[in-house]
């Protein structure tokens, strides 16, 4: 899975360039500034600590039912980065609705960090699909179908994002058994681009793990969360209640749908129609799917499991990002101690492009050889200890900072054709 593509210390000098210039000793506003970036990389490191324990732990207890931290992070720690990316856009492209005058430094910045993070992404080609999907060039696609959406309202990118959520879903039931599946052994890589362009638009769009057509719905939340004052204390904590109301409506009325009015039966007895054999459909009620869900009926859209890309799914992980969200900002607010004990988390949440590049090549080689929870104790202790190391001393990552450099130059290079 992933990580959030813009940093929090990126989205400081973004704000920073579009506010007053201040000289002198830092300001209440600086302090202000600081809490809202510290919360949002606070809750992006968190995120990552959970895509690592997805990748890392044992998906099943001996039981075979899902692990505690499967139940908890899978699906939930993805859709959070993506949320978290469209508060990254919302800050990059000044925390409101983009005018005529910077549409086309706007339109030329987000294309460059699309062009940055999908090369990345393509780069990892050569790992274990199986092991943990590069959702990199997934992201790449994302934010360039968020190009449009800088230039609305706030209110209209809220209402894009609800279309999408229960459009999107709808959409991709159709299209999906008519749409060709090519399956690579391994990630996506420049070659599969080459050889499989059609195939990769398909991937990137419908058929892969990580469908962007219906993460637009993360991309509307994170872009309207980012445009709130998040400096304001009762700002966090509508963010937490609303999360968490969302969150637990959507799974309530999941189940009602599947257990009370007959959606699970349904499923069952359209189960020879389908693409997946009984142990299968059995294993994505339970642990969730890869992308999407059977064409078999239309109650499968009733499911919440992680990486369906139903409504409820969408909507309940678009609720816990918007409430981790806001219960970091106000955590970050209480006291120094907890800044202190946070610090090396929202260190890794500010960097964590280079960091989840990192983790995908761990584990993808030849020094991965301890069990899993062996494996993951040392890589959130090796992960926190090293986010804290560098942005103590270099500041941004190498990665962030070379995303951050592009994107610069192609604000620059098109603020020169204006």
């Amino acid at each position: 899975m992933t990580v959030a593509l813009e940093t929090a210390e990126t989205a400081e000098t973004t704000e920073i360039a579009v506010a007053p210039e201040t000289t002198g000793a830092p300001t209440v506003a600086d302090a202000i500034r600081s809490a809202r970036l510290g919360g949002i990389d606070a809750a992006r490191g968190i995120a990552l600590l959970g895509i690592m324990a997805v990748h890392a732990l044992a998906d099943t207890r001996p039981d075979g039912q899902p692990s505690w931290d499967f139940a908890i992070f899978a699906g939930r720690a993805a859709a959070a980065f993506a949320v978290l990316a469209g508060v990254g856009i919302a800050f990059l492209s000044g925390r409101k609705r983009v005018g005529i005058a910077d549409a086309r430094g706007t339109v030329v910045a987000l294309a460059a960090r699309a062009l940055v993070i999908g090369a990345i992404g393509l780069c990892f080609g050569y790992t274990d699909g199986a092991i943990g999907v590069m959702i990199l060039p997934y992201y790449a696609v994302l934010f360039l179908l968020a190009i449009p959406l800088v230039f609305l309202p706030t209110w209209l990118i809220a209402v894009t994002g609800v279309l999408f959520a229960g459009g999107a879903p709808l959409l991709s039931f159709v299209v999906l058994p008519h749409l060709p599946v090519v399956t690579a052994a391994h990630n996506p890589g420049f070659s599969f681009v080459f050889h499989h362009p059609l195939g990769m638009l398909y991937e990137m769009t419908f058929t892969g793990e990580y469908p962007a057509v219906p993460w637009v719905t993360y991309i509307c939340a994170g872009l309207v969360a980012g445009r709130l004052n998040l400096s304001r204390v009762r700002v966090a904590v509508g963010l937490l209640v609303t999360g968490t109301a969302l969150a637990v409506a959507s799974h309530a009325t999941s189940w009602y749908l599947l257990d009370k009015a007959g959606g699970l039966p349904r499923i069952w007895q359209a189960q020879p129609g389908s693409n997946l054999t009984l142990p299968e459909t059995s294993e994505m009620l339970a642990f969730g799917g890869d992308g999407s869900v059977p064409s078999s009926t239309r109650w499968w859209l009733a499911v919440d499991a992680p990486h369906t890309s139903t409504p409820f799914d969408l909507a309940g992980t678009t609720g816990t990002a918007l409430a981790l969200l806001g219960l970091m900002l106000l955590v970050w607010r209480t006291h120094r101690v907890v800044r202190w004990v946070l610090g090396p988390i929202a260190a890794a949440g500010a960097m964590t492009l280079t960091i989840y590049c990192l983790h995908i090549w761990f584990l993808n080689s030849d020094y991965d050889v301890y069990s899993p929870n062996t494996g993951y104790a040392l890589q959130v202790a090796g992960v926190l200890m090293f986010a804290f190391a560098w942005r103590m001393t270099a500041g941004r990552g190498p990665l962030e900072g070379l995303a951050t450099s592009v994107t610069r130059r192609a604000r620059r290079w098109a603020g020169r054709r204006t």
